[in-house]
C-alpha cells in the first residue's frame, strides 16, 4: 500500500465522459483511484496483454494495481512509470486542435457525415499540425485496442501527443485504459449481470458508436496495426500474479477476454 497526501495530488486536464479520477504523483510515479469500478485492474490487464502483441514495449504504458491510502480513506487502483520526458508535456487533440484553430475537435469530427472522412479528417489535422507523419497507423492501433478490451472513453480528450518548449512534437505513449473491460461497476455494468449480454451494450466515442465500424475504416486507410498473442495460460498467469482485486471481478473480465479473442480471431498470431 502507498500512503500519498495533498501535495501529492494533481487535477486533471483530461475529461473521462464520466467523471474524473483521483490522480497523484509521488517519486515520479502516477497513481490513480478506482471511481466507478476497477479501473485499476483494467489498467494492467490490457497493458500486460499489450505486451503480448506486435507493439513495441516503449509504445505503450505499463500499470501495475496498487492500494492507495489518502487520508481516512482506503482505495484500489493502479501506478505507472512518469513516461513525460524532460522538458515534454502531454497534450490531447482537442486542446491541440483548440489551440490551433479556436474549434472544437469532436465537434468539427461530427459535422462530417461518413464515418471514413471523420477518421482522415482527425488524422489529417493532427499530421497537419503536429508533423507526425504516421499518425494515421497510431490510430488505427488505439482503435484496434479499443475494439478488442472495449474502451469506452476513447474520444478526442484522452488521445494526445508530446510537445516540448520549442513546438517540436512526438508520439505519446497509449495509455489511460482503465475504461475497458466493463470496469464500470456502478454505473452501467453490474456485477451481478451476464457479462456477455452488458458487451453488447458498451459504445465507442472517438468518431463512431460502433466499434467495429471505426476499425473496419481504420484498417481500410492504414492497414492492418496489431498482432496479439497470448492465450488462456497468459490470461490465467496475469490474473494469479494480481492479488487486491477479488476473484468475481477477473473471472468477469477472462469470460469477456475469451469472448473477444473468439470475435478477433484474425488479430492473432
Amino acid at each position: 500500500m502507498i500512503e500519498l497526501f495533498k501535495e501529492d495530488i494533481r487535477m486533471q486536464h483530461r475529461q473521462s465522459s464520466k467523471g474524473n479520477q483521483m490522480k497523484w504523483l509521488k517519486n515520479n510515479m502516477w497513481y490513480k483511484a478506482d471511481y466507478t469500478g476497477y479501473e485499476g485492474l483494467s489498467e494492467y490487464v490490457v497493458s500486460g496483454l499489450l505486451g503480448k502483441s506486435t507493439l513495441d514495449s516503449n509504445s505503450f504504458q505499463t500499470y501495475d494495481t496498487e492500494k492507495i491510502k489518502y487520508g481516512r480513506t482506503e482505495y484500489l487502483g493502479c501506478k505507472s512509470d512518469n513516461f513525460l520526458p524532460d522538458g515534454w508535456q502531454m497534450i490531447t487533440l482537442e486542446r491541440l486542435f483548440m489551440s490551433t484553430y479556436g474549434q472544437s475537435l469532436n465537434k468539427s469530427i461530427y459535422t462530417i457525415s461518413k464515418i471514413e472522412e471523420r477518421l482522415r479528417f482527425l488524422v489529417d489535422q493532427t499530421v497537419r499540425i503536429t508533423g507526425l507523419q504516421g499518425f494515421g497507423t497510431y490510430m488505427c492501433q488505439l482503435l484496434t485496442i479499443d475494439a478488442f478490451f472495449l474502451n469506452e472513453d476513447r474520444h478526442t480528450h484522452n488521445i494526445a501527443v508530446l510537445i516540448d518548449a520549442e513546438g517540436r512534437y512526438q508520439y505519446c505513449p497509449i495509455f489511460d485504459n482503465g475504461g475497458c473491460l466493463l470496469s464500470d461497476t456502478m454505473m452501467d455494468y453490474p456485477l451481478d449481470i451476464d457479462p456477455l449480454l452488458l458487451m453488447n451494450e458498451v459504445e465507442s466515442k472517438t468518431f463512431s458508436r460502433s466499434f467495429d465500424e471505426q476499425l473496419d475504416v481504420a484498417e481500410k486507410l492504414y492497414g492492418y496495426s496489431i498482432k496479439f498473442n497470448f492465450n488462456d495460460s497468459d490470461t490465467k498467469e496475469l490474473m494469479d500474479r494480481e492479488s487486491n482485486y477479488s476473484d468475481e471481478v477477473k473471472a468477469r473480465i477472462t469470460t469477456v477476454l475469451n469472448q473477444q479473442r473468439r470475435k478477433y480471431s484474425y488479430l492473432f498470431v
